[in-house]
């Protein structure tokens, strides 16, 4: 009798325990998904500064040292999965075009005149493209593709033959512009 009355006591502070750390549990995801989905996970247009994207000038190997100051940023709400859509305009003091021709020989740092792109480059500019209603101010992939435009691939991502994702970087010399566009779905 003894034994039985202990282990129910015993049993009744186990459950009790779990009960607890399941409701923390509970708690603190409900908490995160609200943060998620409601609060803090929202779509920011405009408000980058200049220290915010020194990293695009930086991954091309141009220099942060030129920018002048962010004309349009959008940073999307990001999705439990890392979907989103970065992209900014960033005017610069200075750029010249012999300065992005000059090919490395191991074509790992070098940028490609818009009508010159290969094949996976080309497929990487049709899905930035495809978010074209969300960033009307980004230069379109048909303006892109031609001779006035530069661009630098930094990382492409294929699902099979379709690109899921991308983070690309273009130029346009002629205004001083560098567009970055980080896609992923």
């Amino acid at each position: 009798m003894i034994t039985k009355l202990r282990i129910n006591k015993t049993s009744q502070k186990i459950l009790t325990i779990l009960g607890g750390i399941s409701l923390i549990f509970i708690i603190i995801t409900s908490v995160f998904l609200s943060y998620t989905y409601f609060f803090g996970n929202k779509n920011v247009k405009d408000k980058a500064s200049t220290s915010d994207v020194r990293f695009v000038l930086n991954w091309c190997n141009l220099g942060d040292s030129r920018i002048k100051k962010v004309l349009h940023s959008y940073e999307s709400s990001r999705s439990l999965t890392g979907d989103h859509l970065d992209a900014y305009a960033i005017e610069i003091s200075n750029i010249s075009i012999d300065e992005l021709i000059k090919a490395d020989s191991s074509n790992f740092d070098k940028w490609y005149r818009g009508d010159q792109l290969p094949p996976i480059l080309n497929d990487a500019i049709s899905l930035a493209d495809s978010w074209q209603n969300e960033v009307s101010w980004f230069p379109t992939g048909a303006r892109i593709r031609t001779s006035d435009f530069y661009v630098y691939p930094w990382t492409i991502y294929y699902h099979g033959l379709t690109p899921n994702s991308a983070d690309i970087i273009i130029v346009e010399p002629k205004k001083k512009i560098v567009y970055y566009i980080s896609v992923s779905m």
